[in-house]
């Protein structure tokens, strides 16, 4: 049986200590840091979670979190990542353990406080990425229970985010920051139209799909071929849904700080005009 090598007891559940090759490791269960001390073993038999994180920074931070976690916290926010791994079906970017303990802590504290916090891109969130939805949905709802706290479907959505960002190993900012610009070129849209596009509705979710994968071209520098006859044809028959695509790309370019194809207004002017035919 493996035994490990204490290098340090965190609390009475969680122990830093290394295995037989020399890794270090993050050893959680009930009560096995109690009279732990530096350079004693402890049986695999009596470790409940084992985490090995290679990056050294997301070791040392994912450290202190857990240091200052009751047991309770600690438990439920272990148990939402297994649900996350579980449901996912494919590997996690490891930052994950970091980055969703640090926003759990954060986001039952502040409930608990009476301080909620306000998802501005929920319902862009709901659309893009369904399935990390559904996995938050269900961490939620254990947190809720075991917790004894309410957090709002907005947290439903910051989880989601957390998911989808380790899951293509993408960084939480970033899809935040692309979020919230999708948000303002809907506004934009609805501004120029004179509208109130129905964010529950299929035409929604097609505009949000269709802005969010121009978004991903253009941080991946992707072109796309320009069909010139229907170019010029769009100019001609569709000229305000023309100028607007054009609006909503120079807003991409200040904030995404990337060129954006010209190509790329050809299809948001074939989507517009089609939301404006709809609406009228």
């Amino acid at each position: 049986m493996e035994k490990f090598l204490i290098k340090k007891s965190l609390n009475n559940n969680v122990l830093i200590a290394t295995d037989v090759s020399g890794n270090e490791v993050i050893l959680i269960g009930r009560g096995i840091g109690f009279s732990r001390q530096s350079g004693d073993h402890i049986v695999q038999e009596k470790v409940e979670k084992m985490f090995v994180l290679k990056d050294p920074d997301e070791q040392t931070q994912y450290k202190q979190l857990l240091s200052n976690l009751d047991d309770e916290k600690l438990k439920v926010i272990i148990s939402a990542v297994e649900i996350i791994h579980k449901r996912a079906g494919m590997p996690l970017n490891e930052h994950i353990h970091v980055a969703l303990t640090d926003h759990l802590v954060f986001a039952v504290n502040r409930m608990k406080k009476g301080m909620g916090i306000r998802n501005p891109f929920l319902l862009e969130t709901k659309g893009l990425y369904p399935k990390e939805f559904e996995i938050a949905a269900e961490v939620t709802e254990m947190i809720n229970k075991h917790l004894t706290v309410e957090l709002p479907e907005g947290e439903i959505g910051f989880i989601a985010l957390h998911i989808h960002s380790a899951l293509v190993n993408k960084n939480v900012r970033d899809l935040a920051l692309h979020s919230d610009l999708i948000v303002r070129l809907v506004k934009m849209i609805e501004e120029q139209f004179d509208i109130e596009i129905d964010k529950s509705s299929i035409d929604y979710m097609r505009l949000i799909r269709h802005l969010h994968f121009t978004i991903e071209r253009v941080v991946r520098g992707e072109e796309v071929a320009e069909p010139e006859k229907i170019t010029s044809l769009l100019k001609t028959e569709y000229p305000i849904c023309y100028n607007l695509a054009w609006k909503l790309i120079k807003v991409m370019q200040q904030t995404l700080k990337k060129h954006v194809y010209d190509a790329e207004a050809v299809y948001l002017t074939l989507h517009l005009q089609r939301i404006q035919t709809k609406m009228k």
